[in-house]
């Protein structure tokens, strides 16, 4: 009798236990749309979607001061591997927000799986955009009809690129790249703007 009421107990009291860790864990309501909507953090600055904007926060004292709107967007707006990046160039101190989308175009004959990388410096004091950069590579998996009658097919798989490649360098230069061109652009501090490099000197 002893040894049921002692299993009785012990399961009794890893059933408490157990519900304790299951409310701990429980989130509060709407905890998770906020967390949903910021995407990137640096110092004071926060990178959100906030009722269709796309936007920096800029905070002071832990509350929102300011905000630089980047674009409106839709519900259907989903940005991958958005990063804030505090550096200096020049003396300057200037932030890098990067953010990737992805859209995907389907027909019956062709599929478009497009990559985009946005790049973008501010200044924050002025709230000024200071440089910008897109690039863009589009896979397109493509059915191709051989003849007119559209009996015979082939399926055609090819890599688009638009834009430059973008590189934040270590002094807080630029350097874009594609197959054929290489451009360098430093940080003009009078101007508050990005200047190529070669008519810098």
């Amino acid at each position: 009798m002893k040894k049921i009421i002692f299993i009785a107990l012990v399961a009794l009291t890893s059933n408490v236990t157990f519900s304790q860790k299951n409310k701990t864990a429980t989130k509060k309501p709407g905890a998770t749309a906020t967390a949903k909507g910021v995407l990137a953090k640096a110092d004071n600055l926060v990178a959100e979607v906030k009722s269709g904007t796309f936007q920096l926060t800029i905070n002071e004292n832990g509350k929102p001061k300011d905000a630089i709107t980047i674009k409106n967007v839709d519900a259907k707006f989903a940005p991958t591997n958005t990063k804030l990046t505090a550096f200096k160039a020049n003396g300057a101190a200037l932030y890098l927000l990067t953010y990737t989308e992805n859209n995907i175009l389907k027909t019956d004959l062709k599929t478009e799986d497009m990559t985009t990388v946005t790049s973008i410096i501010y200044e924050i004091p002025t709230k000024k955009q200071v440089f910008s950069n897109t690039q863009m590579t589009n896979h397109i998996i493509e059915k191709v009809f051989l003849d007119k009658l559209k009996n015979a097919s082939e399926t055609q798989e090819r890599l688009r690129r638009e834009g430059f490649e973008f590189t934040l360098n270590p002094d807080g230069s630029i350097t874009q790249k594609n197959k054929t061109q290489e451009n360098k652009w430093v940080y003009d501090v009078a101007k508050m703007e990005y200047v190529d490099a070669k008519k810098k000197k």
